[in-house]
């Protein structure tokens, strides 16, 4: 199944020139290494509420576990054999159409099905 997306330097494209990059994910969780303002000797950040095995856990869970769910979200793409830049855009991977960020579809062909080429 192919769909098209957006980028924004050279417009609607095939997703074959793509690269998908994966979810947003928000910030890196800190990591808690010795000079990082984690104290190894307390054991437990009260503050953070994290120590060095929390800090260890937090990241280990935010670089490998990922959620597809079948609702809008928003993802990072890389427009490889084109103009080479990294952009997000929201798509609803239920249907494979650019949507609005929360929710909703794009106005345009994505949403009506046409082709506009």
């Amino acid at each position: 199944m192919t769909f098209r997306l957006t980028c924004p330097v050279c417009g609607k494209r095939d997703v074959y020139e793509f690269t998908y990059g994966g979810p947003e994910r928000g910030p890196r969780p800190q990591e808690a290494y010795p000079g990082s303002g984690a104290d190894p000797e307390a054991g437990a950040n009260p503050e953070a509420g994290a120590g060095l095995a929390a800090g260890a856990e937090a990241h280990f869970r935010w670089a490998q576990f990922r959620m597809n769910r079948p609702e809008p979200q928003e993802e990072w793409w890389h427009h490889a054999a084109g103009c080479g830049i990294w952009f997000s855009t929201w798509r609803d991977p239920a249907t494979n159409r650019e949507a609005r960020p929360g929710g909703g579809e794009t106005s345009g062909d994505e949403a009506s099905g046409g082709d506009s080429r």
